[in-house]
């Protein structure tokens, strides 16, 4: 069941689903990250280009779209699609939380698989995966034919971003970035220390690209974050993420 509850911010709200926060929203100040993976997802969107300047940008997986909402107010007339489709939630959130006037962002209730598929060749400058499924993202989005059809939806220098949930010894991340690496160029990640560390599960976030992922700038940032977190390049992600096989189905 979804649920949308009010913080102690002013017209601040966390939409959850049967009792797991999902998103948080400041509608008076999108640009307001709460939860650290989020601002971690917001520093590679500013890496990505500088504020002002619009992107192109399709979310796979909705939700309350903080993320969606931090670009258009960053980087106004960005052209954003979100592909959401569980038809329920879209609804409430247009119907509680609803998108400013002119935001750009259009969403359709499709699948990403399905939704990647019909997108252009090097349509998007940046693709989000954070879609899950019972707390795991869908298999239909971790395989190397989906990678090949988000790449082709790239341009040559577009960004694929991907936010994962795992705990060492990382099993599945290791098939993701396997499959990434058999398609994309260069791979990154960033995460909490306490979760490189295998202390706790936590919020990977895998960075892809045909061109060079930007990593020092990723790190300045990583480097002034109010929850600091580390970013590997991919010879460290190779080092430490190393040995998976690939997921094809």
């Amino acid at each position: 069941m979804w649920e949308i509850a009010a913080t102690e911010r002013p017209r601040a709200f966390v939409l959850s689903h049967d009792g797991r926060d999902q998103s948080h929203v400041d509608l008076d100040d999108p640009t307001y990250l709460a939860f650290d993976y989020v601002r971690r997802m917001g520093d590679v969107v500013d890496a990505a280009a500088p504020v002002g300047v619009p992107m192109r940008v399709v979310h796979v997986g909705g939700a309350a779209m903080t993320l969606a909402r931090y670009v258009a107010a960053t980087r106004p007339t960005s052209a954003q699609v979100v592909l959401e489709p569980d038809t329920e939630v879209t609804e409430l959130v247009r119907a509680e939380l609803p998108l400013p006037r002119r935001s750009g962002i259009k969403v359709r209730p499709v699948d990403g698989a399905s939704g990647v598929a019909g997108l252009r060749d090097a349509q998007v400058d940046l693709l989000v995966l954070d879609a899950y499924d019972d707390g795991r993202v869908p298999a239909s989005l971790v395989t190397v034919a989906h990678f090949e059809e988000v790449a082709r939806a790239l341009t040559p220098e577009g960004l694929y971003l991907l936010n994962l949930s795992d705990r060492a010894p990382f099993a599945h991340t290791r098939r993701v970035l396997a499959g990434l690496r058999a398609v994309f160029a260069d791979v990154a990640l960033g995460a909490e220390p306490a979760t490189l560390r295998g202390r706790r599960d936590g919020n990977l976030l895998v960075l892809a690209s045909r061109a060079p992922v930007p990593v020092a700038a990723l790190r300045t940032r990583a480097a002034r974050s109010p929850a600091p977190y580390k970013v590997l390049d991919a010879a460290q992600v190779s080092d430490s993420f190393g040995g998976g096989a690939v997921l094809t189905e």
